[in-house]
């Protein structure tokens, strides 16, 4: 499970005053803020950085030090300390800090792919394209490599993803006579027997207070309802027809008492994974081996598929969490920082060691085809190889999904909107239309440009 997983909402006031002054300070010269582009470097510069004694610190919440021996062994050189500075909001309250206060940041960190637009925007990440970041482009999964891509720079390596996937009890689905749906069509006939069989219990549950989770199963519906320029222009669709046309079926099954609408990651969903309250999970990638620590009574009775597909045939997936590596822009060691990240996440050994020891969901492309890490039979499982299932999972997960440099004002607007309406039992799509003005009513407040 990525560490980083849960992000309470943060307070809109304190966020707004900090973008606002940010972007009067970057506009009204020009017309091009871009700040300008490093020289790149030569390989000879390169080799003499890696030969030249230096010592790198990494923030990082997984204990990743096996993986950074891996590297120190290759280049002995370089010293890398890793500090777990925290997760969630406080991480990244102190990570904010550190770079205002132009000390005490560290040279590389770790940073959600969702949270990369608000430190580029603050210009506190190096473009690593001088240092060759774009030869790496081949190794990471397409959509991950796309959370660190723009085209204003490479600002970070993927580390860790969470392709979606399907996480559901055999035994209750065999109460109910239900295999696992390969549609969403199958899933809601799925859901009507489940509960059919025993009124205590439902298909799935729909968090109210988890945006992430839910945008995971817009992302796989081919929604898009964000992109930012890297500058001063964001685009909000978060009522758009694909973000309705999910929001209508979750709609039918709430309202028919169908689908369960739970707060996740409280006791209340613990002991519902724990006790068969829920049949199944639309897990990403990590979910399994959270799992396993969270209702290891029930080992034995899960497996894994895909997720329901809107379409018979087609194979679509959406991602839920992940992070990658980010070299500040403040390093004094900019060529040994960049080269330690695209190393740690790109090195095979390593890449493969994320998974096997942490573990994470590698975005590396080679590990995911490795038996170290696919050739697992998981008991909790059943036996079953569910690490392989999400690496054949991973290559469908659509590569053009964005965020805006302010989720979390977005992420506290979902909980006032759709989580509300989720728990109300209100109009979804109706949430979809205020969750819209609520957040493209704050990007404007914030200077932005809404197209």
């Amino acid at each position: 499970m990525h560490a980083f997983h849960r992000r309470p909402a943060a307070a809109l006031g304190a966020g707004a005053v900090a973008l606002a002054l940010m972007l009067t300070g970057c506009s009204g010269d020009s017309g091009d803020d871009s700040p300008a582009a490093a020289a790149p470097v030569s390989q000879e510069e390169i080799d003499k950085a890696m030969a030249t004694p230096t010592t790198l610190t990494f923030w990082e919440a997984n204990k990743l030090q096996p993986e950074i021996d891996l590297f120190q062994a290759k280049y002995p050189a370089i010293k890398v300390n890793l500090v777990d500075a925290g997760s969630g909001p406080d991480y990244y309250t102190k990570l904010r800090s550190a770079i205002k206060a132009g000390e005490g940041a560290p040279d590389v960190a770790q940073i959600e792919y969702h949270h990369m637009p608000s430190f580029i925007l603050e210009d506190s990440l190096a473009d690593l394209t001088p240092y060759g970041a774009a030869a790496s482009k081949d190794l990471f999964a397409p959509f991950a490599w796309s959370q660190v891509a723009t085209d204003n720079g490479i600002y970070g390596i993927p580390q860790d993803t969470g392709p979606l996937g399907l996480l559901y009890r055999t035994d209750i689905f065999d109460k109910a006579k239900v295999t696992p749906p390969a549609t969403w069509a199958d899933f809601a006939a799925a859901a009507a027997a489940v509960h059919q069989a025993d009124a205590g219990q439902y298909i799935t549950n729909i968090s109210p207070s988890n945006a992430s989770a839910t945008l995971g199963l817009f992302w796989q519906a081919g929604a898009r309802p964000f992109s930012y320029d890297g500058k001063e222009t964001v685009s909000v669709k978060l009522n758009s027809p694909e973000m309705k046309q999910v929001a209508q079926y979750w709609q039918d099954l709430v309202t028919k008492d169908l689908v369960s609408t739970d707060p996740d990651f409280t006791d209340q969903w613990f002991q519902g994974l724990a006790n068969g309250k829920y049949a199944s999970w639309t897990s990403a990638a990590w979910g399994p081996v959270f799992l396993q620590g969270t209702a290891a009574d029930t080992a034995g009775k899960w497996r894994a598929a895909e997720l329901p597909q809107w379409t018979a045939g087609v194979k679509a997936s959406g991602n839920v969490g992940g992070s990658a590596n980010a070299v500040l822009k403040s390093s004094k060691n900019p060529i040994a920082a960049a080269k330690f990240a695209e190393f740690l996440n790109g090195d095979h050994a390593s890449a493969v060691k994320l998974g096997t020891d942490v573990p994470l969901f590698p975005a590396a492309v080679s590990a995911l085809s490795d038996p170290a890490l696919t050739g697992n039979k998981n008991e909790f499982f059943g036996g079953q190889e569910v690490t392989k299932l999400f690496t054949e999972i991973s290559p469908t997960v659509g590569t053009d999904f964005q965020w805006l440099p302010f989720m979390d004002p977005v992420f506290e607007s979902y909980n006032q909107t759709f989580g509300k309406a989720l728990t109300e039992k209100g109009s979804l799509t109706g949430a979809l239309d205020a969750w819209q003005d609520e957040v493209v009513a704050y990007a404007k407040s914030q200077g932005f440009t809404v197209s």
